[in-house]
């Protein structure tokens, strides 16, 4: 008998994979959940509850493995790379999709590697200052800034990560000259912040609302278009008086391209079900997320429409990751 090649093989496996029965009989086995950042992250929390849901409508366990590394990075290549089968899927962050692919040399294709299913949560950052700095807005802050150029800092979990690429659109759209102080994660910047060795942050919601309640910072304005649910009392920066200001961190989940469409709209259906159950939307509000949970479609749109709005960002301020 003679021997089957490699790639004899692979051609079986992809026309098993998209055979009928294998499409309508899915999930027959554990579906891995990909997540590349550290376990208790809010990514990871969200993968763990979206994927206990989807484990119980769908009848097969939905086993969350974290792949935390080269900002998350790996976990993304691990996807790419798999089988389209819909046995191994993401929930991936945005920076793994819109930001990395201006700072690193990736090896895959944010658009052409993945199948996205949903969008699954969004949250805006807070602007948050030092309780000593005289500003109670974000104008009062602006002005503040203008008098003294360079003499305003602030800080970020480190270079191109969110919160510092929404501290440069920041300085671009308002047309201001504030110091960036990178430091080795968000949390990490917070004590300087306290002490008010650092002027402002733009920071995930959740990591200082404690803070900001307790009265020991003072914040400013959501970064997103609308104001957040988890504190509505407070403006957003575009209607603060920087227009069209917006960044928000979300989080969607995606399979790896040539997964089976129909594999992807039973996800896609699943993981709108379980976004609009109450315990999910409560546990959320308490993380300052919002559901989301719109379609394939809108979901790819939105990586593409913010892919380059952020190389523009990255090129322009110079940013180089740590």
């Amino acid at each position: 008998m003679k021997q089957i090649s490699a790639s004899v093989f692979g051609l079986l496996a992809l026309l098993v994979v998209g055979s009928p029965a294998a499409q309508s009989n899915y999930p027959e086995k554990p579906i891995h959940l990909v997540v590349g950042f550290p376990a208790g992250s809010s990514v990871d929390i969200v993968a763990r509850l979206v994927g206990q849901k989807l484990s119980e409508a769908l009848g097969k366990p939905v086993v969350v493995e974290t792949v935390a590394g080269a900002a998350g990075n790996i976990a993304a290549e691990r996807v790419a790379k798999a089988a389209p089968d819909g046995y191994t899927l993401a929930l991936a962050a945005n920076a793994q999709l819109i930001i990395n692919p201006s700072l690193y040399k990736l090896p895959y294709d944010p658009v052409k590697d993945f199948a996205p299913i949903s969008q699954v949560y969004l949250s805006p950052n807070i602007l948050v200052v030092h309780n000593a700095v005289p500003a109670k807005s974000v104008q009062e802050l602006l002005t503040l800034a203008r008098a003294q150029p360079g003499g305003l800092t602030f800080a970020s979990g480190g270079s191109g990560s969110s919160p510092h690429l929404a501290g440069e659109l920041f300085k671009s759209m308002a047309g201001v000259d504030i110091r960036h102080i990178p430091y080795k994660g968000g949390v990490a910047a917070i004590p300087d912040l306290l002490g008010g060795r650092v002027t402002m942050m733009f920071i995930p919601i959740p990591v200082v609302l404690p803070l900001v309640r307790e009265g020991k910072l003072r914040a400013l304005a959501v970064t997103s278009l609308k104001r957040s649910p988890a504190i509505p009392e407070l403006p957003t920066v575009n209607e603060s008086g920087v227009r069209g200001f917006e960044v928000t961190l979300w989080g969607g989940l995606v399979a790896p391209a040539g997964t089976p469409v129909t594999i992807v709209r039973k996800l896609h259906l699943e993981t709108v079900k379980a976004l609009a159950q109450a315990d999910v939307r409560a546990k959320f509000a308490d993380l300052g997320l919002e559901t989301v949970g719109n379609s394939p479609d809108e979901f790819v749109a939105a990586i593409k429409s913010e892919i380059p709005q952020w190389a523009k960002v990255i090129k322009e301020s110079g940013i180089k990751p740590d």
